[in-house]
């Protein structure tokens, strides 16, 4: 029945890590016990503020048809989170609310990019990034980098990529999977060439924004020379432990936002309701409020860091934001373990599955096919336990 389907999505890979939790699923299904470090979602339930005023607005009954692009009163939150945080001016009608980041990221990759245009995408980066310029027609073109440049690309390695299709670039500070965080300076340094180029837009996906550990987080819009050419995106579900709330925003020109708005008008229309009345305390909550968590995922990011030091064979730099450890492993491609040849990453996140039940993530998935991805959004236990484990297999 496959004839049936679209060359479109015969064409659209799956989310490997979404294919990993399958996987993950499938064995404690059948009584192993497995522990997950694939998934980027954070362990930590919902501030009971936030809950708290998502029953008001249930007992308040908003329970009608959202505006398109989000209600008033939120878009004006969002426009004081990004005063206050980011230093970064916007209007109401230059925000759109949407069902998650990744439909503010769809979106804005839908309205801006025609069938050929290229799209930059800063490797490593986040999985669906690629499936999603391909579903619009365009062209993913990786810019790489490893870890002896902590996974960050250089001004030059920026312009030996662009060409005539150059459309856009995403950039994502912190990054997932690697964690690195781009400082200012390194920010400015990328500006000054896109500047050459007036016809290309950047997307910054900033969506771990607050979760960082000595970096302070920059806003590409918040370059002047930028600013009409930026999107930013931006979310509730990593830094406010509300993965499932689905509610993404962009802010970014009028003409920008007027467009997406209408895509969205098309695709899903409003956001939740509840969920955005929700977010408005949320955004207007001091970022205080949530720093318990990115205290916890600091512990953690040391404990992990300290653990895979002492496994042969495994690089690791010393990576600023997010809840990810990106690890180099290709010391074990074309070595065979337990009777298991490991050829790629892909191989070695089967191994460590298979041998040691732990879930990772292979860094093929995002343009980095010589690591992979390790989540700490888990408990320290687990994180031991599973560190443990894998040091035993490795070492065998």
């Amino acid at each position: 029945m496959d004839n049936y389907l679209s060359k479109k999505i015969k064409s659209l890979p799956i989310s490997a890590t979404l294919e990993m939790a399958a996987k993950t699923r499938e064995l404690k299904n059948k009584g192993i016990d497995i522990i997950g470090l694939s998934l980027g979602e954070p362990d930590f339930n919902t501030p009971d503020f936030i809950k708290e005023a998502s029953i008001d607005a249930i007992n308040d009954n908003y329970n009608s048809y959202t505006p398109v692009d989000g209600y008033p009163d939120l878009k004006q939150a969002v426009c004081h989170k990004f005063r206050r945080d980011n230093g970064v001016n916007y209007e109401p009608d230059q925000i759109v609310i949407s069902t998650g980041a990744k439909q503010s990221i769809a979106n804005t990759i839908q309205v801006l990019v025609n069938e050929g245009d290229d799209v930059l995408l800063v490797a490593p980066y986040w999985v669906s990034y690629s499936a999603i310029v391909i579903l619009a027609g365009g062209n993913p073109i990786e810019i790489r980098s490893d870890i002896s440049t902590d996974f960050k690309i250089s001004p030059t390695q920026l312009e030996e990529k662009i060409t005539k299709k150059t459309k856009l670039i995403i950039i994502n500070s912190p990054n997932n999977p690697s964690g690195s965080v781009y400082t200012k300076e390194e920010m400015l340094e990328l500006s000054k060439i896109l500047e050459k180029y007036p016809d290309i837009f950047i997307l910054s996906d900033e969506i771990y924004e607050h979760i960082n550990y000595g970096i302070k987080h920059f806003s590409f819009a918040k370059i002047p020379t930028m600013y009409e050419r930026t999107i930013t995106v931006n979310g509730l579900a990593k830094a406010f432990a509300m993965t499932g709330w689905r509610v993404g925003y962009i802010g970014a020109p009028k003409w920008i936002a007027k467009a997406c708005t209408k895509m969205q008008g098309q695709i899903t229309s409003g956001t939740n309701c509840i969920a955005q009345r929700a977010t408005i305390t949320a955004l207007k909550a001091p970022v205080s409020k949530i720093k318990y968590m990115v205290d916890e995922f600091s512990e953690r990011r040391k404990l992990v860091i300290s653990l895979l030091k002492e496994i042969k064979g495994i690089k690791i730099n010393n990576p600023m934001g997010a809840f990810y450890v990106f690890p180099d492993i290709s010391y074990f491609f074309g070595k065979t373990i337990h009777g298991v040849y490991i050829k790629d990453a892909s191989d070695f996140a089967i191994f460590l599955l298979e041998k040691a039940h732990v879930a990772t993530v292979t860094g093929d998935a995002f343009g980095s096919p010589k690591n992979i991805r390790i989540s700490y959004a888990a408990s320290r236990e687990s994180i031991t336990k599973a560190l443990d484990r894998i040091k035993k297999a490795l070492e065998n």
